[in-house]
């Protein structure tokens, strides 16, 4: 168990062992051009520099909780504790690199083996008054698995790793029913061996679990043609400190508003989800790739929507903008950048943008008629090389973030989603609020899931990191990039990324006080004490 984690104490998201990705010194030279010279990371701290203070799980509650999962799946060696504190934003990793002040730790891990004992769990945690942070792959970026105390005698994490098991597949239906600790591969495994597929493949994939899938309301890199998480959730088994609660019984219903969708999303305020049961598909037997040039993002977005609007998307469809589409293109070589550019200028693209497509199953109709829109729309067609290239790099982006930590680096995401119509205020807003506050640095952004209406648009920021404040220089950055966005209402604090303590104190302006006055009535209502995560999503 700890050797599946313990990069979280090197600050990094690669394991010991694993391939980390590097930055050759060609490519280091060429990123210092565009965001000045920046400083090598200082030695990782151990984690014996990390303050861990004892635990002060009381003795009645120690005993109880070993008394339901064991006393082997009750952890509370400081080691085993940090593992499990908090997630792998950039945040998160520099306070690990960085511990000049201490880390919020849980009391004790709980490692419980089905959804009984989670809920026996609660009912201990409930009587003791004792915080519960439920961790399933710990890949959040918005501090949604911060152990915080809150106001409780201690806090402890519900590590869900041991429910990983397939329970159920029902072929006639197209549904099955997965433990909330399965993570992403295994799911896939275990359901292509009865033939199906889920479809959900987030870049958090190799590590997030089918729980913090749903709650978070994650989005896939195909959720054009699978649907984001909750498009594909028909049921979900939580436990509460009121006890089990079991949501879903037919694939569409009238029976009052559906409660499936306050579960999802919930971020383990309202209840610890430990089944969910999903719509599957037919594995598909063929995958289609293509790739285009556009020129310009505003004309990328412009076919975007368009594809979108007339039913044409593939499963994926993923535009970069100019900066992100010359990176891409400068980590392929320098010769290559060359040549395709005086290929594309030949045909009128100056400021090539990006559009990678895969098409899952059969889809030859669909798909012949996107590429007449595309090229009739001004679009040059690379071939599939491109988009094959950027899918077996796909998962990648996290360990590359290693290695540009290490060469002195800030590099973070954030993402938010709009209407077709203020895809181009928002896009210039986000980038205005970064570069007033950070200087000049470089920020790429892509359009990473498209809908009828609008689209989300994901960015990622590098630039020098200030070695007097590094977490506060990005504090100060994104602050003013959720301003940007909230402002007007112009588009949602998070497309897939969720709330957690990050984005809380923007939800009443997307929501309005009244419907955070919704959310604390149910929370209420379900957990009156108050031991469900505290401190996220509504505090």
């Amino acid at each position: 168990m700890t050797d599946s984690i313990d990069h979280r104490l090197r600050g990094a998201w690669t394991p010991d062992g694993a391939d980390a990705a590097h930055l050759t010194a060609k490519e280091l030279r060429w990123l210092r051009s565009r965001i000045g010279e920046t400083t090598p990371n200082d030695p990782v701290a151990p984690d014996s520099a990390i303050a861990t203070p004892p635990s002060q799980l009381p003795d009645p509650v120690r005993s109880a909780l070993a008394g339901i999962v064991g006393s082997g799946n009750l952890l509370e060696e400081p080691r085993e504790r940090l593992e499990r504190s908090g997630g792998l934003s950039y945040l998160d990793l520099m306070r690990r690199r960085h511990p000049t002040s201490g880390i919020a730790t849980p009391d004790a891990v709980v490692l419980p083996g089905s959804p009984q004992q989670v809920q026996q769990v609660l009912d201990v945690c409930v009587e003791y008054d004792i915080g519960v942070v439920p961790f399933g792959g710990g890949t959040s970026v918005v501090g949604g698995v911060s152990a915080l105390q809150g106001d409780k005698k201690a806090v402890v994490v519900l590590d869900l790793e041991r429910l990983n098991r397939l329970v159920s597949v029902d072929p006639i239906s197209h549904t099955a029913v997965l433990q909330a600790g399965v993570r992403g591969p295994d799911a896939e495994r275990m359901l292509s061996a009865h033939g199906f597929t889920l479809g959900h493949v987030p870049q958090s994939f190799e590590r997030a679990t089918i729980g913090g899938f749903a709650a978070t309301r994650s989005a896939g890199q195909a959720s054009a043609g699978y649907g984001r998480f909750e498009d594909m959730v028909t049921g979900v088994r939580l436990a509460t400190p009121r006890g089990e609660w079991e949501l879903g019984v037919a694939p569409a219903s009238a029976a009052g508003p559906d409660l499936r969708q306050l579960a999802i999303g919930s971020e383990g305020t309202l209840g610890v989800i430990t089944e969910v049961a999903v719509r599957v598909r037919p594995l598909p037997e063929t995958e289609h790739f293509e790739a285009f040039a556009v020129d310009g993002w505003e004309r990328g977005c412009g076919l975007v929507r368009q594809l979108a609007q007339s039913g044409l998307l593939a499963d994926i469809t993923r535009l970069s903008d100019v900066d992100e589409t010359q990176v891409q293109l400068q980590m392929a070589g320098t010769w290559k950048t060359n040549a395709l550019r005086r290929y594309l200028g030949a045909r009128g693209v100056d400021e090539p943008c990006l559009l990678v497509l895969s098409w899952h199953g059969e889809s030859a109709d669909r798909r012949k008629k996107a590429m007449r829109l595309l090229r009739s729309g001004g679009g040059v067609w690379l071939t599939s090389a491109p988009a094959r290239l950027w899918l077996r790099g796909r998962f990648g982006g996290p360990r590359q973030r290693d290695a540009l930590l290490d060469a002195g680096v800030c590099v973070e995401t954030l993402e938010t989603a709009t209407h077709w119509s203020k895809i181009g205020t928002l896009y210039d807003r986000v980038r205005t609020a970064l570069r007033r506050e950070l200087g000049h640095p470089l920020i790429m952004c892509h359009v990473s899931h498209s809908y009828e209406t609008g689209a989300s648009l994901y960015f990622t920021v590098l630039t020098p990191r200030d070695p007097a404040d590094p977490i506060g220089q990005w504090e100060r950055a994104k602050a003013a990039a959720c301003e940007a966005i909230s402002a007007d209402r112009v588009g949602t604090i998070s497309h897939h990324h969720a709330v957690g303590t990050d984005h809380a104190p923007y939800l009443a302006a997307e929501i309005g006080e009244l419907g955070r006055d919704v959310l604390a009535a149910a929370k209420r209502a379900v957990d009156p004490t108050g031991i469900l995560n505290p401190g996220k999503l509504i505090g």
